[in-house]
């Protein structure tokens, strides 16, 4: 019992320091917003490295976090051609890898671009979608509104996922993966996403039509649950019940912003798609 009350206290002070925070960086955007999209895209990294240990596979890390920052920074402000950047990260992890003291190269190659992939381009659509509206008529702050709007719509999936999935749950989602997840806690966060999307719309979101925040809510309730299963599908392969410790009651950055990841990219293609 005091093991759950302390784990729920510290749930709850996190949560009371972390959402404000959030909340301002996104709102100031800029320098500030890079940052912490930075953090959130290095620290990723970092933890899905060390998942991978168990596995016998070695992500090149100072390749891996050069590639992820130099990603996330050109999506604020062009600093490299991409071509010439993706032909630089294979020819130095190859030739790292030819003088690196460890076993399974293949191994280590491919999850090491993985990891540039899932979380160095996923982490720099967050950027995208904060820069969006930067050079448009509306104001640089809906850029802002948009990120929030998004995270909130992820809360009220995750949260409804879990209290109607618990409660009513009958119907395994796909039980290899994550034994707990159902398909009437999935239905609920999907249709809770949605809400979301359209409340936020009315309060924060006057530039976007309702069809449009209808549309990104349902693109949150798919790809947002589908980026949670496949963070615990890395998670189950190797073992681990969180991506690390560094969030007092809440796991690890991989395991908060998972959701986030998975969603930026699919919300920023639509968003080009209707501009």
């Amino acid at each position: 019992m005091s093991k759950k009350l302390n784990n729920l206290t510290s749930r709850v002070i996190v949560a009371l320091i972390g959402i404000p925070l959030i909340v301002a960086l996104c709102l100031i955007g800029k320098i500030p917003f890079l940052i912490f999209v930075l953090f959130i895209g290095l620290i990723s990294f970092n933890e899905y490295s060390s998942m991978l240990r168990s596995k016998n596979s070695f992500p090149n890390k100072l390749i891996g976090f050069l590639a992820v920052a130099v990603l996330i920074i050109n999506e604020y402000k062009l600093i490299i051609d991409y071509h010439l950047l993706f032909t630089l990260i294979i020819i130095f992890l190859l030739l790292f890898e030819l003088f690196r003291n460890k076993s399974s190269a293949i191994n280590n190659i491919g999850s090491t671009l993985l990891g540039i992939f899932y979380i160095g381009i996923f982490s720099a659509s967050i950027i995208n979608l904060r820069q969006f509206y930067a050079d448009s008529v509306f104001t640089y702050s809906q850029g802002g509104y948009l990120i929030l709007s998004i995270l909130i719509s992820i809360w009220l999936c995750d949260s409804a996922a879990y209290f109607i999935g618990s409660a009513y749950g009958l119907h395994k989602l796909i039980p290899r993966i994550s034994p707990k997840k159902s398909w009437e806690g999935a239905i609920a966060g999907f249709i809770f996403s949605v809400v979301g999307m359209v409340v936020s719309k009315s309060f924060m979101l006057e530039f976007l039509s309702l069809a449009d925040a209808i549309i990104i809510g349902i693109i949150i309730g798919v790809f947002g649950q589908i980026g949670d299963l496949v963070e615990s599908l890395i998670k189950r392969d190797t073992n681990v019940k969180d991506s690390s410790s560094i969030i007092p009651g809440h796991g690890g950055i991989l395991d908060r912003f998972d959701s986030l990841l998975f969603t930026a990219p699919i919300v920023y293609l639509y968003l080009l798609l209707i501009k």
